[in-house]
């Protein structure tokens, strides 16, 4: 790399520099502007500590384009918060109930995704800043003009000063998996029928580039609006359908796939008479219709407007087969992976399409594109209602901050603490989700306070009223502080930041020593409540809502499981409702656990002994396999009627049914014992799709095989989850794409389903930190 960084420092150390650059340029010339050229001293402290609090304290993700858009649309928000804190601040009681209020609505932004999460700090200290002495609201106008001058400050560093290059869309790359898709689909309309393992490793690698976790945070399409959640529903499906392709079993042998009628033409060297039968035969070929889709989808993605005729084709082509007539068993069993290959098509192509047009696309009925008319307003109501919760770990996070802040207020206004700004800055940034990560940092940053307010007061006991050493000695030790504090950790970031706040309020007003000794008991009463509070307010942390929220996913499956196969033995009227029963609380309960293994993710290990480790990603696949496979095989496309399967069809997907809703309540017992439990309950052997899957009965219907595929998915989620000491590794859950060992991909491929004629895949979980469906 070129420019003012060596190419011999580390990426980290070369991106806090970057970043330190632009908030030492941003907020030093907010400052010495305001200061020394206009004589506002409330102007320039706002100006710098507005650019400090949005770039040095807060995480904004993306480039710095992507940056400075962010910050543009904060710049309101910031006025408000600066308002609200400067009326409210003029007595005590109304300071806390502001406190309360404000930073629990701050902290819960973060259900909004990482956009909202990064900026949420910043905004924080946006109102924790006019809340303190002096209460002038006379003053308000400079706050404002300052405030603004360091953000717009900072909005231009973003563009200008050293900006990186724009990460990869999430659009682009859902159009390169789409194109993949298209080539996988090309390459299985010839012999051999098959992948080669290089295609796959492709496949694969697609997949896994729209995973979540691969995905840079500014790219990930986290929001609730229409376009994101569809934009989140198009990577889902594209994955399922690389997934279904890699699986794809090839025909019975003996058999040929259907070709188009161009090429059948071109092909033939047949009599007439034979010709004029081969035509009366022809079928379409889906796996041609599923390319031209996932051709037209990539197009779309990449803003051309296609007209929609693969679309319409791959409808036509999906009703044939639905309509195929019933064959031997392992043609029935390629009919309906081809089935779910064209739903996986299907589902991405009206995914694609609201993600590019909105609610103006063509959607089917509602059900799995129920947002698509939904209008913005109420579909943050329905996130934002979702996790207004105590089982949400958003919830408890919020509560844990504001209670926190609430009470660092109220020590800071009746003990009418000098520079009490300090205390809720250090209540806010120390505080973590678990006790341990708590004391932990707590312990760090006083250790490094203690050292900075020592170098301080060192320096200001000897320097004295030298304002011109403290303005030259500045903007270097913000460069060093903003640098390293990211890198080095809490201790230097405390050490160094105290430091520069002594050499800014040494040049707003004559100082003492004891200007680092308030610092010093300043951050030791904030870190005091913070860690109160983090003891108090759910001390462990995701862990035990981990726990739970698993747990009674598990038991909702359960329930779905039984009854979904009841119905499917016992037959009956099929209508297109918009989902199946009990679909509501099964995607309520993953939301809550995918949230939880988020956080979870990002905290150390708990108190106490070294837990058993579990895959808690088989527990998410498990809840969506049940979830959309439970739709698939009662919510039709059209109202038909299902006959009831044969007795010994029936009573097969009956015991297998139980025996997997068994394996379920077992595992769940495990997760979240309760108070009549055994605290060591028996080892659980999971049911493996060897035992629970019986031969095929004979003259079995359409339905005893999508029902018995379906289970057989959920039996090799369960020998997952059922490991002791299970590693969480980190594999592709896109429907067949490394979720599984070899073995269990081959009995996913003896057990393929027959899908209903349901134009829905069945969706596995992407990266937990997604939370789209909510």
């Amino acid at each position: 790399m070129g420019g003012p960084f060596p190419r011999r420092l580390p990426p980290a150390y070369r991106a806090a520099a970057r970043r330190a650059l632009r908030v030492t340029i941003a907020a030093g010339t907010g400052f010495y502007v305001l200061l020394y050229g206009f004589d506002l001293a409330v102007g320039a402290t706002y100006a710098l500590f507005g650019a400090i609090a949005m770039a040095g304290l807060s995480h904004l993700p993306g480039s710095g384009r992507q940056r400075a858009m962010l910050l543009m649309g904060v710049v309101p928000v910031c006025w408000v918060l600066i308002t609200l804190g400067t009326y409210l601040s003029v007595r005590t009681w109304s300071a806390v109930l502001g406190m309360l209020v404000v930073g629990f609505a701050l902290a819960f932004m973060a259900v909004g995704g990482p956009r909202f999460a990064g900026a949420a700090t910043g905004l924080q200290l946006m109102y924790i800043l006019p809340s303190f002495p002096p209460y002038d609201p006379g003053s308000l106008g400079e706050r404002l003009a300052g405030a603004t001058f360091g953000l717009a400050l900072l909005i231009i560093a973003e563009i200008t000063l050293l900006p990186e290059p724009s990460a990869l869309p999430y659009r682009e790359r859902a159009a390169r998996a789409a194109d993949g898709a298209a080539r996988c689909a090309d390459r299985l309309r010839t012999a051999p029928y098959t992948l080669p393992e290089a295609a796959q490793r492709t496949a694969r690698a697609l997949s896994t580039g729209l995973r979540s976790s691969q995905v840079p945070e500014a790219e990930r399409p986290a929001g609730a609006g229409v376009r994101q959640r569809a934009l989140a529903h198009t990577g889902l499906a594209t994955r399922t359908l690389l997934g279904r392709l890699t699986v794809l079993p090839p025909p019975p042998q003996g058999a040929v796939p259907p070709t188009d009628e161009a090429e059948a033409e071109a092909e033939a060297d047949v009599g007439a008479a034979e010709g004029a039968r081969a035509g009366a035969t022809q079928r379409p070929d889906p796996l041609r219709a599923v390319m031209e889709v996932a051709r037209e989808t990539a197009d779309r993605l990449r803003g051309r407007v296609p007209d929609g005729r693969a679309h319409t084709a791959l409808q036509q082509a999906r009703q044939a087969l639905a309509a195929a007539e019933d064959g031997s068993p392992v043609a029935l069993r390629r009919n309906a992976a081809l089935l779910e290959v064209a739903d996986a098509a299907l589902a991405m192509s009206t995914a694609a399409d609201i993600a590019v047009r909105g609610r103006a696309a063509d959607v089917p009925a509602p059900g799995r594109f129920w947002y698509a008319r939904q209008r913005a307003p109420r579909l943050w109501w329905r996130r934002l209602s979702g996790h207004a919760a105590g089982r949400s770990v958003f919830f408890q996070n919020a509560v844990r901050i504001s209670l926190a802040l609430a009470a660092a207020r109220l020590i800071a206004g009746i003990d009418t603490l000098p520079h009490g700004f300090w205390v809720l800055l250090a209540t806010l940034t120390l505080t973590r989700t678990t006790v341990r990560e708590t004391r932990t940092t707590e312990r760090k940053a006083l250790t490094g306070t203690l050292v900075g307010a020592l170098v301080a007061a060192t320096l200001l006991a000897v320097v004295g009223t030298d304002i011109e050493v403290y303005a030259v000695a500045l903007p270097p030790l913000m460069l060093v502080t903003f640098t390293l504090g990211p890198v080095k950790g809490v201790g230097w970031a405390q050490a160094l930041f105290t430091v520069v706040v002594a050499l800014v309020f040494a040049q707003l007003a004559p100082a003492t020593w004891q200007l680092a000794e308030f610092r010093l008991l300043d951050v030791l009463t904030g870190s005091a409540i913070g860690a109160v509070f983090g003891l108090l307010a759910w001390p462990r942390g995701a862990h035990d809502e981990l726990r739970r929220s698993v747990a009674v996913l598990l038991r909702i499956a359960a329930e779905i499981v039984v009854a979904t196969t009841a119905q499917i033995a016992a037959g009956g009227r099929r209508v297109p409702v918009v989902t199946a029963p009990g679909h509501r609380s099964l995607q309520h309960a993953l939301v809550m656990a995918e949230s939880a293994y988020a956080q979870y993710q990002s905290e150390p290990q708990g108190l106490g002994p070294p837990q058993v480790r579990r895959d808690w990603q088989a527990a998410l696949i498990a809840g969506h396999h049940t979830l959309w496979g439970a739709d698939r095989l009662l919510v039709p496309a059209e109202p038909v009627v299902i006959p009831p399967l044969g007795r010994e069809a029936s009573e097969s997907v009956i015991r297998t049914g139980d025996r997997i809703a068994a394996g379920m309540l077992l595992t769940s017992a495990r997760m979240d014992p309760t108070g009549d439990t055994a605290e060591t309950p028996a080892p659980l052997h999971a049911p493996t799709t060897s035992a629970t899957m019986a031969a095929d009965p004979p003259g079995a219907a359409r339905a005893y095989y999508a029902t018995v595929s379906w289970l057989a998915s959920l039996a090799t989620d369960l020998e997952r989850l059922a490991a002791e000491n299970a590693t969480e590794a980190e594999t592709d859950t896109g429907s067949g794409i490394g979720s599984d060992s070899k073995q269990g991909q081959r009995q996913r491929q003896r057990a393929t389903t027959v899908a209903a004629s349901r134009a829905h895949p069945a969706s596995a979980p992407d990266d937990p930190r997604s939370t789209h469906e909510q």
